[in-house]
C-alpha cells in the first residue's frame, strides 16, 4: 500500500507540528537498579550437537517471525550513491550469522587451552549495552532502550541508515531493504529499508517471562534476572571454575555477560582464524568506546527535530494503513 498524496501531506504537516514542540532532553539516563541483566554460560552450552539447528536460534526465530520483513520487489533500491542495497529475503534460513531474519546464532570454534583440544559454543545476539551508542546516536530516534536495559528499533521509523550499525562494537543490527518508511516516499530515487537486531524479547519481559531463546535451552546456559544477583552469580560462577568473564566492563559495560573456562582472548582468535577476516567476523574483543569515537552528539542534537518529524510521519502513515483516512 502507498500512501496518497493527501494523506502525505497531512504527515509533513503533523510532522511540522510535533518538530515545533519543545521536547526534553532525548540523552536517555539509565538508573540500574531495577535494571535487569542477561548471562551466557560458555561451560554449558553445547551448541544442540543433536539438533539441526540450537534451540536458541529456533526458538528466537519462531517467536519473532510475524515481524521478519517482507520486502517490495519494485523498492529493492540501491543506496545512493552506493550501487548496492542490502536484500536477505532469498536468504532466510541462513543461521551461522545474524540477518534481519536470524537474530541470534551459535558461532562454534576450536581452541587449543592448557594441553587440550576444547569445542566451545558461542550463543550471539545484541550484548544490549549500558550505554549503547545506537540510541546515543541515531538521527532518527529510532533506537530506543527501556527501562529493563534492553535495546530496540522502532521498524515504524527506521529509515534503514544503518548509522546504528555503523556504530555498534559488534555490528549487530542487520538492513532489509524494500520494507519500512521510506516506500510511502516513492518514487524518490533513493534506496532505504529497515534495521533489524534481538529486542530481548521486551514484550515478553514486560509480561514478566522470560526470553525465548532462555526458556528453550536445554542445558540451561542462558538465564535473565535482576542486574547484582546476575552478576554476582556470574563471578561466583567464574570463581569456581577459574575462568573468565566478558561483558562486564566491555564498552563501557552491558546487560550481557558471558562466562567461559577459555580466556575470551583465545575464543575471539579462533572467531577471526574461522571467518573471513576480522571486518567480517562477529567478535570478542575488547572493542573501542563508539560514542566516543562518534564524537558527533552535538550534531546529532541538532537533528532531534527530525526525529519528531518522522514519528509523527510514521504515525499518521499507521493511521492511514487502519484505513483512517
Amino acid at each position: 500500500m502507498k500512501i496518497s498524496r493527501r494523506s502525505f501531506l497531512a504527515g509533513v504537516a503533523a510532522a511540522g507540528a510535533a518538530a515545533a514542540v519543545p521536547k526534553g532532553s532525548a540523552a536517555w539516563t539509565a538508573s540500574k537498579e531495577g535494571t535487569l541483566a542477561t548471562f551466557i554460560d560458555l561451560t554449558l552450552c553445547d551448541g544442540c550437537p543433536d539438533r539441526e539447528t540450537p534451540a536458541c536460534v529456533s526458538a528466537c526465530r519462531t517467536k519473532n517471525a510475524e515481524r521478519f520483513p517482507e520486502p517490495d520487489p519494485k523498492m529493492l533500491k540501491d543506496y545512493w550513491p552506493q550501487p548496492v542495497h542490502e536484500d536477505w529475503s532469498s536468504k532466510r534460513d541462513l543461521k551461522t550469522r545474524l540477518t534481519p531474519y536470524n537474530w541470534t546464532f551459535v558461532q562454534k570454534v576450536t581452541v587449543e587451552h592448557q594441553g587440550k583440544t576444547r569445542s566451545v559454543a558461542i550463543p550471539r545476539r545484541c550484548m544490549h549495552c549500558d550505554n549503547p551508542p545506537c540510541v546515543k546516536l541515531c538521527p532518527f530516534g529510532t533506537l530506543k532502550q527501556d527501562k529493563s536495559g534492553a535495546t530496540w528499533i522502532d521498524p515504524a521509523a527506521c529509515f534503514g541508515g544503518a548509522k546504528c550499525r555503523t556504530v555498534c562494537p559488534w555490528n549487530v543490527p542487520q538492513r532489509q531493504a524494500g520494507v519500512g518508511i521510506y516506500t510511502y516516499l516513492d518514487p524518490l530515487p533513493v534506496g532505504g529499508g529497515v534495521m533489524y537486531k534481538c529486542d530481548l524479547c521486551r514484550d515478553s519481559l514486560a509480561e514478566g517471562k522470560d526470553p525465548a531463546c532462555m526458556i528453550a535451552c536445554p542445558k540451561k546456559a542462558m538465564g535473565i534476572g535482576p542486574r547484582k544477583e546476575i552478576f554476582a552469580m556470574a563471578n561466583k560462577r567464574a570463581e569456581e571454575i577459574g575462568g573468565h568473564l566478558y561483558g562486564l566492563h566491555e564498552h563501557g559495560g552491558t546487560s550481557t555477560v558471558y562466562i567461559s573456562a577459555v580466556p575470551f582472548e583465545l575464543l575471539d582468535k579462533a572467531i577471526v582464524d574461522s571467518s573471513d577476516g576480522p571486518s567480517r567476523a562477529m567478535r570478542l574483543h575488547p572493542p573501542e568506546n563508539m560514542v566516543e569515537k562518534h564524537s558527533n552528539l552535538a550534531k546529532a542534537a541538532l537533528v532531534a527535530p527530525i526525529a519528531g518529524i518522522v514519528g509523527a510521519f510514521a504515525a499518521t502513515v499507521a493511521r492511514k494503513e487502519k484505513g483512517d483516512e
